[in-house]
């Protein structure tokens, strides 16, 4: 007993290791930024109630596709240090069939911080009124109105919807991962692990998944989807959907992880000490393959992102009163869209930082937990 518990001891990390890791992680200045982002979009999805000056659902149907508002410092007065707002007036081109906007420079409303405006309940807990910022004027009036981003066809502020949204599309890849990492290491360890009929079948199974195009099959699933389902029911059969065309990729490598594993020293002295085959797999060997599933994880979640933003583009995925990105985009698919409103494209702007963020990330810590070089510089 005293020798397996030697043993154990022997595949705890090294704490120099991780510092290690850490510190190579630090020199990497695009993985760096990538983390920094992926942050401060964690946060504004948290708060995203509080920091959005309107609800994701409030409408200004007088004010249906307004351009983003214009801030200003400058006046017939002059310069002002808080920033403000003219009022609008809403006008319509009949030569384009387009309303247009204009300002109405004889009303001027200054942007306030912990500004009061729509009711919602902050972090679930209790009802306030107070946003980040805001003209603090009535949401039921249309004057004074910020919109930053502008507004879609039912005159929904695009900001506020974007920030709303970022609670889906940052939480679907996480939740997805966890779920397609679980069968992942599941069956890849046992494919792994035990080999022989168990093996071939379950690696049967994993290469007609993997043949499939991922896309084609994501959609063959949404169509399945009651038309009438609860939207939170619909977001989490979207996020099994999901996991199921994402586990088998896993699967394989996790199978080659414990086919090598499984032979290395500390494997067979456990088992000839006694160990038993899940003492072997939880102690021993699933914790070597640590690295490779953060390092998988995020390059793995833009993927997923890509995916989810495909089928709301589609209006197969998520559906109102739920926002994504993905669904914000099915607003500019048209050329007339993006011809007179391309502030509907914004959304696109978003998923495509988080990709690029998500895989600076996965290259950084790729390259930070890459076992030769750490091998390397602690000798």
């Amino acid at each position: 007993m005293n020798d397996l518990k030697t043993v154990d001891a022997m595949q705890k990390g090294s704490p120099s290791i991780w510092k290690l890791v850490w510190r190579r992680f630090t020199q990497h200045k695009l993985g760096l930024l990538g983390g920094m982002l992926l942050i401060v979009l964690g946060v504004l999805a948290v708060f995203a109630d509080s920091i959005s000056p309107y609800q994701p659902g409030q409408q200004y149907r007088s004010f249906g596709y307004a351009p983003p508002t214009p801030i200003h410092f400058f006046s017939e007065e002059g310069f002002s240090l808080q920033p403000f707002v003219y009022g609008v007036k809403r006008g319509f081109d009949q030569n384009l069939g387009v309303p247009v906007f204009t300002e109405d420079k004889t009303q001027k409303f200054p942007i306030k911080l912990f500004a009061p405006g729509d009711k919602y309940r902050f972090l679930g807990l209790f009802e306030t009124d107070i946003h980040l910022f805001g003209t603090g004027t009535n949401s039921k009036t249309s004057l004074g109105q910020l919109f930053l981003f502008g507004t879609d066809k039912f005159g929904r502020d695009v900001f506020s919807r974007i920030l709303a949204g970022s609670r889906i599309s940052l939480s679907i890849g996480p939740l997805v991962i966890l779920i397609s990492f679980i069968l992942g290491v599941l069956f890849g360890g046992i494919s792994g692990y035990y080999g022989g009929w168990v093996d071939g079948t379950i690696q049967r199974v994993t290469e007609v998944t993997m043949a499939m195009p991922r896309l084609a099959l994501l959609l063959a699933f949404a169509t399945v989807i009651p038309a009438k389902a609860d939207p939170i029911v619909r977001f989490w059969i979207i996020v099994l959907v999901l996991a199921l065309v994402s586990w088998a990729p896993i699967t394989r490598v996790m199978r080659g992880q414990f086919l090598a594993l499984r032979e290395e020293d500390f494997s067979t002295a456990a088992k000839a000490l006694g160990a038993s085959d899940l003492r072997v797999i939880l102690r021993h060997i699933l914790p070597n393959t640590t690295t490779y599933l953060i390092v998988a994880a995020s390059l793995t979640v833009p993927n997923v992102l890509i995916l989810e933003s495909a089928l709301s583009f589609f209006s197969y995925g998520i559906q109102e009163p739920l926002v994504s990105w993905g669904m914000l985009m099915a607003g500019a698919q048209s050329v007339f869209e993006i011809e007179f409103h391309p502030w509907l494209l914004i959304p696109g702007f978003f998923i495509v930082f988080t990709v690029l963020a998500y895989n600076f990330l996965g290259d950084a810590l790729r390259d930070a937990a890459d076992p030769f070089t750490i091998v390397v510089a602690k000798d």
